[in-house]
């Protein structure tokens, strides 16, 4: 019985991005290293997302606040809200959602870029010129991803807490020193490590995507749209998966 057509796509699809992985790495340990591309790729990937995650991170913290408060004052512990917006924020609402973000403004540029590339024949050009562009285009994107996501999601975390914070201090007044505390005294490397953990997985995932569908496209400019939607859908999916798996094994791990 023949499966069918989206079936066969699908197997299809997932074999051809595990190839593409595993170029990836045979690619990237082999000299010569693309350095200087690596940094500007960074700068691109990192600073230029800094200010989006930023004010996602901030927003997140004060609407968390906000919304957590009224419950709290139901039970009689708004005390303790410091310490459950830090563990909710740095374990998974954090992570998760710089991730999404990440996955919405890096995978969509990377595919549309790589897609474009690939469609006015630039990558040809790079190897008639002697250039390798998988290891150029490719390779410094996929780590630069993965490095700098952790980044951001570490930075988002503490501007989202300081949202917090200021979230607090609506109505009521509390010390920095005092907020802070409570939420440190709540937190534990098994809430930290793991989060921060999988966030280089993310990155991995996202840049690997955004790279596969960009530089695999075809069909014309249609297909440079077709790459960078395509991108930020997979990517998008694939950073759920992973926190699935993530939670699956810290609670295996007893890191919960």
């Amino acid at each position: 019985m023949a499966l069918p057509l989206k079936t066969r796509f699908f197997f299809s699809e997932t074999g051809d991005i595990a190839r593409f992985t595993g170029r990836f790495f045979s690619h990237g340990i082999k000299p010569r290293y693309e350095i200087t591309e690596f940094f500007r790729q960074c700068f691109i990937i990192g600073y230029k997302s800094l200010p989006l995650v930023s004010l996602t991170g901030f927003i997140i913290g004060l609407v968390l606040t906000m919304q957590l408060r009224p419950a709290l004052m139901d039970y009689g512990v708004e005390s303790q809200l410091p310490g459950m917006v830090g563990i909710a924020i740095v374990r998974e609402i954090g992570p998760m959602l710089t991730a999404l973000i990440f996955a919405g403004k890096i995978g969509s540029s990377i595919g549309a870029e790589l897609g474009s590339m690939k469609v006015t024949e630039q990558i040809d050009a790079m190897e008639v010129s002697g250039t390798n562009p998988f290891k150029y285009l490719v390779v410094t994107r996929v780590v630069a991803a993965t490095l700098m996501l952790p980044v951001l999601v570490v930075i988002s975390d503490c501007i989202a807490l300081y949202g917090s914070y200021l979230g607090v201090n609506i109505h009521s007044v509390t010390s920095f020193h005092l907020f802070f505390d409570q939420v440190f005294h709540r937190l534990a490397f098994g809430d930290v490590i793991p989060s921060i953990s999988k966030t280089f997985f993310f990155g991995f995932a996202i840049g690997v995507i955004g790279c596969y569908k960009g530089y695999t496209s075809s069909k014309g400019t249609e297909g440079v749209g077709s790459a960078a939607n395509a991108a930020v859908v997979v990517s998008s999916v694939l950073v759920f998966i992973i926190d699935l798996i993530a939670v699956q094994i810290t609670d295996i791990l007893g890191l919960n």
